[in-house]
């Protein structure tokens, strides 16, 4: 037994020196700073071109975005195993690779990092847009100018008008505006609206930044000038503010053209995922990784989309170890070993409160169906199958109301694990019949506190930044869950039960000493 626990002991002791001399490796040769505060904001974001070549000559010509208000172009490199690559400089700037024969799926890479800056300042205009003849239809020209004559009493000039029409187009209850949008996109309909009062706009494609996120496409943005600058709008944006004083929009292009021309290829498309992280603006992390062999080997070499899996992936260890702490040293029982991480996961998405209350509802609303269920005499795993089934009955169901009641974070509900969910509701069920309700209450309850802290030491700013910039301190939690996982002691809850017996002892005990004197 000594021989077991002092193994032990050493393999969590060497856990803790190797993830220890990582984590120093990746501070002091990668300057990876410890803490988050003196750095800046990057964005890398990675366009994925994909297709299906034909044995033919393929060509493929990418635009590619730049320097502009609120961003600085830090970098950019590509993949394309195979492809010749050439960039092409103008007042849009592009990328073409080129194959003399290629047959089957063909991936091409495209990836770029932007430092966010603020203190960037709009440029002059230089060629504004030719304003364009408008014509409307006879059924839409009624419409048309019924829009753009209470916009223009509503403006003082070319970015308040713009700002005046983006609302009314976003308004899904003015009739005049749902005619247009039956005929045409809501950015097209905004800059003939705006050529039409002389004012010169354009179609241009941006990105909306958000964290993590994976397979976006480009959004239609309005480019409005004024004679001496312009404005970004959103013409479908609730709020039609510009979006040049924001950080979360990244133009793709700052001239109109295609996005994506392919030659000798079918069924193309591109595809963005994006990443944030906060890096020390004298040397990017991303920017060593073409040049360090072994950094190359770390996470931060993978694609952006892969890179938003693992930011998420490497706080699961820290939300198991939560659960060994509170199961075995708490003696918190839950409903399955490691379901409150899955269930943190999903609150990590939608937030704490919304998240336990669609928890509390989908749970309880599937124990009443499984109780109904039990009257059919069905199979354990007929019985499983079928509250499958009513879960992804009930998620459904909750999404659709709460996208039609404007609860954004409802339609979030699909993040919960389906099987998981359940399993958990037909344990409860068996465990209602066999131990009853309090047992169920017990679990049910130690589940979510489980849960929860498991979510409040995930959703940490420092701890995110640790796990995912410092990938040694995996070795350092497993050490903690090793040397946890050996406890075999009194639980702290087992202590608080077993409290009225020491009492009692205590005072036998004091009782007796006269006696024996």
């Amino acid at each position: 037994m000594n021989l077991r626990r002092s193994t032990l002991f050493w393999t969590a002791i060497t856990l803790v020196i190797l993830g220890s001399l990582h984590t120093g490796w990746r501070h002091l040769v990668h300057q990876v700073p410890l803490l988050p505060g003196s750095q800046q904001t990057f964005w890398d974001i990675e366009a994925r071109v994909e297709m299906e070549a034909q044995g033919d000559p393929v060509r493929v010509v990418l635009a590619l975005p730049q320097s502009q208000p609120g961003f600085l172009l830090q970098s950019e490199h590509t993949a394309s195993p195979g492809f010749g690559i050439s960039f092409m400089e103008g007042d849009q700037r592009r990328v073409e690779w080129t194959i003399r024969s290629a047959q089957g799926t063909q991936w091409l890479y495209y990836r770029t990092q932007f430092r966010v800056d603020p203190d960037r300042h709009i440029p002059a205009v230089d060629h504004p847009p030719t304003l364009l003849q408008v014509t409307w239809s006879p059924s839409l020209e009624t419409a048309a100018a019924q829009i753009l004559r209470r916009s223009w009493q509503e403006s003082a000039d070319a970015f308040s008008l713009a700002r005046a029409i983006s609302q009314r187009l976003s308004d899904s209850t003015n009739q005049n505006a749902g005619l247009l949008l039956n005929e045409m996109t809501a950015a097209e309909a905004m800059v003939r609206l705006l050529n039409e009062a002389r004012v010169p706009a354009r179609v241009l494609y941006g990105l909306k930044l958000e964290d993590a996120r994976r397979r976006q496409t480009l959004q239609p943005l309005v480019q409005v000038f004024n004679g001496q600058r312009w404005q970004i709008f959103d013409p479908l944006a609730a709020d039609s503010s510009s979006l040049d004083t924001r950080n979360d929009y990244l133009l793709w292009q700052l001239a109109a053209g295609p996005i994506l021309e392919v030659e000798g290829a079918r069924e193309s498309r591109v595809t963005f995922s994006m990443l944030s992280t906060r890096e020390p603006a004298s040397g990017s992390i991303h920017a060593m990784v073409m040049r360090d062999a072994l950094l190359n080997l770390s996470i931060h070499s993978l694609p952006i989309s892969e890179q938003a899996i693992f930011k998420t992936l490497l706080l699961l260890p820290l939300g198991a170890l939560v659960v060994v702490i509170l199961r075995v040293l708490v003696g918190l029982k839950t409903s399955g070993t490691f379901m409150p991480v899955l269930i943190a996961l999903a609150f990590l998405e939608m937030s704490l409160l919304p998240g336990l209350i669609t928890f509390l509802l989908l749970v309880g609303t599937g124990l009443v169906l499984r109780q109904l269920l039990a009257h059919l005499n069905l199979l354990l795993v007929a019985r499983v199958a079928a509250v499958i089934v009513c879960v992804i009955g009930l998620i459904a169901l909750m999404a659709v109301v709460s996208f039609h009641a404007g609860i954004t974070t409802g339609m979030q509900v699909t993040l919960f694990p389906m099987i998981i969910l359940a399993w958990t509701i037909e344990r409860m069920s068996i465990l209602w019949e066999e131990e009853g309700p309090k047992e169920v209450m017990m679990q049910g309850m130690g589940s979510l506190i489980t849960a929860t802290a498991a979510f409040v030491v995930m959703d940490l700013a420092l701890i995110r930044y640790w796990m995912f910039n410092f990938p040694g301190l995996q070795l350092v939690v497993l050490a903690l869950i090793l040397l946890f996982g050996s406890y075999t002691g009194y639980r702290l809850l087992e202590l608080w039960r077993f409290s009225p017996l020491v009492q009692t002892a205590s005072r036998s005990g004091t009782v007796s000493q006269p006696g024996k004197e």
